[in-house]
């Protein structure tokens, strides 16, 4: 790495290594790709990024990104970081939907370590994918996704771009309304993932909440969201959770999926469906994709080349090395096998560990509370109903870290820790208001 130091505009210095060039030598550096930010003094910051280029700065006293404050953590990511700095010994990592062990330990799928034992034993490059992504994991995604047999992939009606995991397609999907349906406001569910508004915020794109939970029943809130979506103006986009939806865990039945698929027909409205959490648990390998359902080859075609025009000036062209990983688990028989009953192990674990969580608390909640709505919840996640104070105390008494609208993440529980875990929400629930 090469720095550039400057105590004053008269004096400027390169350090490499050990080397300090001064003077003119300094400024005869060249090939670099550099960007340049002015100061207040008239000195600049410069830049470069990538592998192989140096970064090149000139200090100066005072800067103009003294007046950036700084950002408030990360509502979900957050979570982990004041976890690590906890220092006792009966802490419980809630807060982030990642599967663990019985160990509480991250775990990797066997049959994703023996995908990648085959890509490293077939040599695989390290070439730059096109912007749409690797071939093989469109085609396995959306097949996934829709069925292989599904009319609209054998008509070619499904445009289909890798993006940077869940978040970074969703992303891409924004800004993709944003230039075509500008103005068109999508309904988001209330509540729904933190990072929802967000994204669909920083690409301009403006939102409204249809209801959704109903924090009497601890249930969804059918009635009330057929209610918003058929006041929706003609031709909005809902954004609808495919399953296990995130943070409630609480989906609607297949008869009522029936009404809202008539409903947003009749209304002329846009499903945006947002499906996480696939688990092959990629998490570091930010790996998804966009998956646009249209009614011609014709405009399929089109619209994946304005969805790559997107991606260009965004991130240019995704990894590849968990696409891979994807397309050799999904794409080959055996191996998807393998794969499915892993993850009927995970979910089999997750299954036990509610039940037990729900055991406990109607074991030692003796006013005769209701708790079955963590049975009947689905996924990775239970919704408490716990509020922000009660959340706080969780964390702050009981040393469980968990997202401030009451969600708990049971992938990163386990059997020993249920009866911990009851204590500590039946004395937030009852003691905190």
């Amino acid at each position: 790495m090469v720095t550039a130091m400057a105590s004053s505009a008269a004096s400027a210095a390169l350090v490499i290594g050990q080397e300090v060039i001064r003077g003119n030598a300094a400024q005869k550096f060249s090939g670099l790709r550099i960007a340049a930010f002015p100061q207040k003094n008239g000195n600049i910051t410069l830049c470069s990024q990538g592998k192989s280029r140096a970064v090149m700065s000139v200090a100066t006293d005072v800067s103009r990104f003294e007046s950036v404050s700084m950002a408030p953590a990360d509502p979900i990511l957050g979570v982990s970081e004041a976890f690590k700095k906890d220092n006792s010994d009966k802490k419980l990592n809630l807060g982030v939907g990642a599967y663990r062990t019985e160990e509480l330990q991250p775990y990797v799928l066997e049959v994703v370590k023996k995908a990648e034992k085959k890509m490293l034993e077939g040599g695989d490059n390290k070439e730059y994918l096109p912007i749409e992504g690797l071939a093989a994991f469109n085609k396995v995604t959306a097949e996934l996704l829709l069925g292989a047999d599904n009319a609209a992939i054998k008509e070619n009606r499904v445009a289909t771009v890798q993006g940077l995991s869940g978040t970074g397609s969703l992303r891409l999907g924004a800004a993709f309304l944003q230039r075509y349906f500008p103005g068109t406001t999508v309904y988001i569910s209330s509540p729904t993932w933190g990072n929802h508004k967000n994204i669909f915020n920083d690409a301009g794109v403006p939102w409204k909440e249809y209801r959704y939970f109903d924090p009497k029943t601890v249930g969804l809130d059918f009635e009330g969201m057929i209610e918003d979506i058929q006041n929706a103006p003609e031709g909005s986009i809902i954004l609808l959770h495919g399953c296990a939806h995130n943070p409630t865990g609480i989906d609607p039945t297949p008869e009522q999926w029936e009404k809202i698929a008539d409903l947003i027909q009749s209304k002329n409205h846009m499903a945006f469906f947002d499906v996480a959490y696939q688990n092959l648990g990629l998490y570091a390998e930010r790996v998804g994709a966009i998956n646009a359902i249209v009614s011609s080859s014709d405009v399929a075609v089109r619209v994946k080349s304005q969805l790559k025009r997107l991606a260009r000036p965004m991130y240019s062209n995704p990894p590849v090395h968990g696409a891979r990983i994807v397309a050799n688990v999904v794409g080959d028989s055996t191996m998807f096998d393998e794969w499915r009953a892993e993850m009927q192990m995970m979910a089999g674990r997750i299954k036990a560990v509610r039940q037990n969580l729900y055991d406990e608390l109607s074991s030692k909640d003796k006013s005769g509370k209701d708790w079955s709505f963590v049975l009947k919840q689905i996924g990775m996640f239970s919704f408490t109903g716990l509020n922000k104070a009660q959340s706080d105390n969780m964390t702050d008494k009981w040393h469980v870290y968990m997202t401030k609208d009451g969600r708990i993440s049971l992938a990163g529980l386990n059997l020993a820790k249920c009866a911990y875990l009851a204590d500590a929400i039946i004395d937030s629930f009852y003691n905190v208001q």
